[in-house]
């Protein structure tokens, strides 16, 4: 079944449509007061697009732009530049072996990653940061909030397929680790709009840690069907053993405004850089945490991420795509340099029209 988050929703009514994004709020909101209980926000975004004649998914297959890729998709093709390569791993749950790997990758629209379960998995040794890539034949999950292409058995990788081009850089991150263009934004000039945005700011607050029990397979949450019972995964079935992952929430300042940046598994491991055996230590000892929170206060970060909107508190979030200590000296020289480039461009406006008018 094919799912649009509001924001998807209301970005394709935006395209197709002259309304503004607080008109279409508006009639949203009129939407649900008139449903008063029968319709949540995205079901009334839908209820809008039916009644401005606008369909909201043309295309359900084939060759996508990253950007159209809608979960609960199947069958889908689409192609990209790869940014980030994650190694082939082994698993065991159940009984079962395997192997996943996973890639991130980019077009002109936007990033996804793409997973590779078991013999598939084996394909990522072939694939080098910058390669192109052709994905056919895969499904669409969500995780974290975030969309992801899983490649099985039936699915087909191509590397560099011949006449395919991506138009998108690959930037690089400290360490040689890549990371998704952003554009760098102050928090206070962060919309609903913004799908991903580069922010720095110093950490104001740090809340404890939260661990949470995963499907030991695919990493998707388990949910424990009945008090000491198995934890359940809606795609691998029960677990009597889950594996743990851990969410840290924080709060950055950067001067202009203060915002809750939350940061998942592989993001906390890099800021407070601790592997997985190092964190899972301060589920037995929660105590322990108190130093480490102690610590990133008044921390330096610059950080890539996702812009949501919590719909419980009215309020922006960022979620961290990358993250890491940033130097005060670095930016103070980025911020000369753009000052001086600018400088030089307003000299030359300058001349220009004085020769024009002379």
């Amino acid at each position: 079944m094919i799912r649009l988050s509001y924001d998807e929703i209301i970005v394709r009514i935006q395209e197709k449509s002259s309304l503004s994004q607080s008109e279409l709020s508006s009639k949203v909101n009129a939407k649900m007061a008139q449903l008063a209980g029968l319709v949540s926000r995205e079901g009334a975004a839908h209820i809008v697009a039916s009644e401005l004649g606008i369909k909201l998914v043309d295309q359900l297959s084939g060759r996508l732009q990253i950007k159209n890729i809608l979960n609960g998709m199947r069958d889908v093709e689409t192609v990209g530049k790869v940014f980030q390569v994650f190694d082939e791993r082994q698993f065991s749950t159940n009984g079962r072996e395997g192997k996943v790997a996973s890639l991130q990758v980019a077009d002109e629209t936007g990033g996804i990653r793409v997973v590779l379960w078991n013999e598939q998995a084996e394909n990522v040794k072939g694939v080098s940061v910058g390669d192109v890539v052709k994905v056919k034949g895969a499904y669409v999950r969500e995780r974290n909030g975030l969309k992801e292409l899983h490649m099985n058995d039936r699915s087909v990788l191509i590397v560099n397929p011949p006449g395919e081009t991506v138009d998108v850089q690959v930037p690089v991150y400290p360490q040689q680790q890549q990371r998704t263009t952003a554009v760098r934004k102050k928090l206070s000039e962060l919309s609903e709009s913004d799908a991903m945005a580069e922010v720095l700011g110093t950490i104001v607050q740090v809340f404890d840690i939260k661990f949470f029990e995963i499907c030991p397979t695919c990493g998707k949450r388990a949910r424990q069907s009945q008090p000491d019972s198995s934890f359940v995964c809606n795609d691998h079935g029960a677990t009597a053993k889950p594996s743990y992952s851990y969410v840290l929430n924080t709060v950055i300042d950067d001067g202009t405004e203060t915002m809750r940046l939350v940061l998942f598994r592989r993001m906390v491991e890099r800021l407070l850089s601790k592997n997985e055996q190092e964190m899972l230590a301060y589920r037995s000892q929660p105590d322990s945490f108190q130093q480490v929170k102690n610590d990133l206060l008044g921390t330096f970060v610059k950080a890539v991420a996702r812009v949501n909107k919590n719909e419980l508190f009215d309020r922006l979030e960022l979620v961290a795509q990358e993250i890491h200590e940033a130097s005060p000296g670095e930016e103070i020289t980025r911020l000369n340099d753009e000052l001086a480039a600018k400088e030089v461009a307003a000299s030359a406006s300058t001349k220009t029209d004085t020769a024009i008018s002379e």
